[in-house]
């Protein structure tokens, strides 16, 4: 931005600049005046003057047009990459007087398209007038409004005048959930994990010690070789053991490489690599819900997260080198990553995000992991999901 555009919204937000007409008319009011001091010519001082007065007034006016109005915002409802997020925002009046000629900029963050900008004619005192909009996003993330500038060259148009007006919003773009069929990596993981499981459950169930996880009163129907008999002779009464209650919902954590490791002189990801593992991570996350298993997402900065929509805000929001003191989970998981010879333990399955660069270079990934996918960057994502 040059400096006099940069001078000229400065003038505009904390006082006035001129329009198009105001400088065309500075430009004559300059002229009668310098006509005036070389002929001498009384009408032209009248004339002059009057071109003073008129720019004079209509500095002020704008100003006074922009008093005793109040602007709010409505929080979007959070959407997913490709929807349209819906925006609402409130113009009052608090002025006993009517307000005209107002213009709306909505300043939009960084990464959405543009300025958005609407005008109202004539806002009546003590009233307000609600703006509806929509804003096509096409990347997640998390985007924040501060502020929405209100401007008006009202009444005769020859200064502009405009002011911030705090209205703060956060609206939350979720990352594309691909609706997966199917997924071998966490089928495979499934199978392996749920056979441990089951015989874990069976050797549990016949037990009767290291299970206690507390003790409360005997009520009526439960069995007695849950009786605690050294405590229920301390106290009096019978005191039963609460056992820890083992399910057999097999257990699942999608854990996502934040780290650059720039050690080796390169960064593996980009920017497009880990949009595209972003958008594998939330994918597989809600297929592994669908299959009934206990999914969590995984991350060095978060840690584990388990709900649906801390798991969704947190992808949202996540960025490369978020950095944390969270070490890895015990398996089973899966490791979303751009570099390879990472050591997983057993029972894991690790997802390779290639870059163009890698795929394009002919060189082949070593197969040293048996449940290791790898996501060329120029297929589609959904279709090597599924395998």
């Amino acid at each position: 931005m040059s400096l006099l555009k940069r001078l000229s919204f400065w003038m505009e937000a904390n006082w006035v600049t001129p329009a198009y007409s105001g400088w065309v008319l500075l430009g004559v009011t300059l002229c009668f005046l310098g006509a005036a001091a070389n002929t001498m010519a009384g009408w032209l001082y009248v004339m002059s003057g009057v071109s003073i007065a008129l720019l004079s007034v209509s500095s002020i006016l704008p100003q006074r047009a922009l008093q005793e109005l109040a602007v709010t915002r409505q929080m979007p409802r959070p959407v997913s990459a490709g929807e349209a997020l819906s925006m609402v925002v409130t113009l009052k009046n608090t002025a006993a007087r009517a307000k005209s000629l107002l213009q709306l900029q909505d300043l939009v963050p960084v990464g959405l398209k543009g300025v958005k900008t609407y005008a109202i004619a004539t806002l009546p005192p003590k009233s307000h007038h609600t703006w509806r909009y929509e804003i096509p996003t096409e990347r997640r993330g998390i985007y924040t409004w501060p502020q929405v500038r209100l401007r008006t060259a009202a009444p005769l148009g020859l200064f502009w005048c405009s002011r911030l007006h705090q209205a703060k919003a956060k609206a939350i773009v979720y990352p594309q959930i691909l609706p997966l069929e199917r997924c071998l990596v966490i089928d495979t993981l499934g199978e392996e994990t749920g056979r441990k499981q089951l015989q874990k459950s069976a050797m549990n169930a016949s037990g009767t010690e290291g299970l206690t996880r507390a003790l409360r009163p005997y009520r009526w129907g439960d069995p007695t070789r849950l009786i605690h008999w050294r405590t229920s002779a301390r106290y009096g009464e019978l005191r039963v053991r609460e056992l820890e209650i083992l399910t057999s919902h097999q257990s699942l954590i999608i854990a996502l490489d934040t780290s650059s490791n720039l050690e080796r002189g390169h960064n593996p990801w980009t920017v497009d690599s880990f949009e595209r593992a972003v958008i594998a991570a939330a994918s597989l996350y809600h297929y592994g819900q669908q299959q009934g298993l206990m999914t969590q997402l995984w991350t060095t900065k978060t840690g584990l997260v388990k709900d649906m929509t801390a798991v969704l805000t947190v992808l949202a929001g996540i960025q490369l080198e978020d950095s944390g003191d969270h070490k890895l989970p015990a398996p089973p998981l899966v490791w979303l990553t751009a570099q390879t010879g990472t050591p997983l333990p057993h029972n894991s399955a690790e997802i390779l995000f290639l870059h163009k660069t890698a795929a394009h270079s002919g060189k082949s990934v070593p197969a040293d992991h048996a449940n290791r996918l790898v996501i060329n960057p120029d297929d589609d994502l959904q279709r090597q999901l599924q395998g």
